[in-house]
């Protein structure tokens, strides 16, 4: 096979040099027909292995017939229906080449946002425990919400992924910005729009803001690679070498890290940092609503007479004196207050803790005195009555009775203690009685 040097010497004598073909020959030591065949060609020759064919040549038809029935289906399948008994690399590898033909190519356009556009949001479950008491470590979700524009990041650690705890960080981080996007991307969280469309919390958020929630399709993370890119930035950049003390230690160090080093670094899609981009995104962004939206955990029950309310697995005591009555529990990102007809009967930190009991001394106190103060009145009701006019009638004992009316259970005779002596009738006693 001629070599590269030769096929370029060859083209250089006879096209630079003029040099007829035989002399080329004479001279290279090659046949005249070489010397043509390279003169022809525009390229360098090149070694091309002659194709040796794979064990995957003979099922290709068998393997055709079940993607045009089912283009999606896996290779593990495949191999199980086609009786495929090799590894399953080289089917894998042919499965890649023709699954295209079946299933169809779909193209993605490169998104340019606008200011004030478009957040991303999205819940990032960090894989470090963090304390939220005595010996009680748990994995709790972070929300995580990038603008379009900007790229500026933003997050906080909430309690749960409850509807009322995700709006809640949402208005944590959007009232912090001073501002709100047209769009607000989420994936299908069940608390947003697990069915596909937006459960009444998240609509009646929306609304409040005169924004929009707007659905990702069902497995389609590249609708909002924004906020994804940013999860793994955290996960490799934020979270690698930190210990925490609580979520509220934890909020601490990621507000410090996002503040001098997320939002301060230079983002290569943007060709900027997020930060020096932000007041044009601010300033394109849809104003706050005067009234703040619904957010949180809410709830109207009865208490009953242990006087606790439960909230997310955790029982919270309330002042007993609220016990038979309607109360409208509502639980912040830190903070559980229960009102009744208005007014405030608890307060409690919002604990993190599952199945923890918080109880405040001063209920625990009142239920106590209440207790007492019943248990007197009981007691007095069982040692006094009173006739119609008032006056009391003391109780007497049951004995009494049987030597009245001459029942004597014990087998050696006793006389009679109240018994009227003439035995004509009951003394002026039994008869008041």
């Amino acid at each position: 096979m001629l070599n590269v040097e030769d096929w370029a010497e060859i083209r250089r004598l006879h096209r630079a040099e003029g040099v007829p073909i035989k002399e080329i020959a004479r001279r290279l030591g090659v046949a005249r027909n070489t010397v043509r065949r390279a003169l022809a060609s525009d390229e360098p020759p090149k070694y091309t292995r002659a194709p040796k064919g794979s064990v995957v040549d003979s099922f290709e038809p068998r393997i055709r017939v079940l993607l045009a029935e089912w283009p999606r289906m896996p290779a593990p399948v495949v191999a199980e229906r086609i009786g495929w008994p090799y590894s399953l690399s080289p089917l894998k590898r042919r499965l890649a080449l023709i699954r295209p033909e079946y299933v169809g190519i779909d193209p993605v356009d490169r998104v340019v946002y606008e200011p004030g556009e478009v957040t991303q949001c999205d819940l990032w479950f960090p894989e470090t425990p963090v304390p939220v008491a005595a010996g009680v470590e748990r994995v709790l979700p972070v929300l995580v919400m990038a603008l379009g524009y900007s790229r500026f990041l933003s997050a906080v650690m909430i309690p749960s992924r409850r509807a009322g705890d995700i709006l809640a960080g949402m208005w944590l981080l959007i009232s912090a910005l001073g501002a709100v996007t047209r769009t607000l991307v989420w994936d299908r969280e069940s608390a947003i729009g697990g069915t596909g469309r937006l459960t009444a919390p998240t609509a009646a958020f929306a609304g409040t803001l005169a924004t929009r929630v707007r659905l990702a399709p069902p497995r389609d993370p590249e609708f909002k690679g924004v906020v994804e890119r940013n999860n793994g930035y955290l996960e490799t950049s934020f979270l690698p070498g930190r210990y925490f003390t609580s979520p509220a230690d934890f909020n601490a160090q990621l507000g410090d890290w996002l503040t001098g080093a997320a939002n301060t670094r230079t983002v290569r899609s943007i060709g900027g940092r997020p930060v020096d981009r932000l007041a044009t995104d601010r300033a394109a962004m849809l104003p706050l609503p005067p009234l703040a939206p619904a957010t949180g955990l809410t709830s109207r029950v009865r208490l009953g007479r242990d006087y606790y309310v439960r909230v997310d697995a955790v029982d919270y005591s309330v002042d007993p004196h609220a016990i038979g009555r309607f109360i409208d529990v509502t639980a912040t990102l830190d903070t559980v207050t229960v009102r009744c007809d208005g007014q405030p009967v608890a307060e409690h930190p919002r604990s993190l803790a599952p199945h923890a009991v918080i109880t405040d001394p001063a209920h625990a106190a009142t239920a106590r005195a209440m207790r007492q103060a019943l248990a007197a009145d009981r007691q007095a009701r069982q040692t006094a009555r009173r006739h119609a006019d008032g006056h009391l009638v003391p109780l007497r004992a049951l004995p009494d009775y049987d030597a009245l009316y001459g029942v004597d259970f014990d087998p050696t005779p006793t006389p009679p203690a109240s018994v009227n002596p003439a035995g004509t009738g009951p003394t002026d006693e039994e008869t008041a009685l």
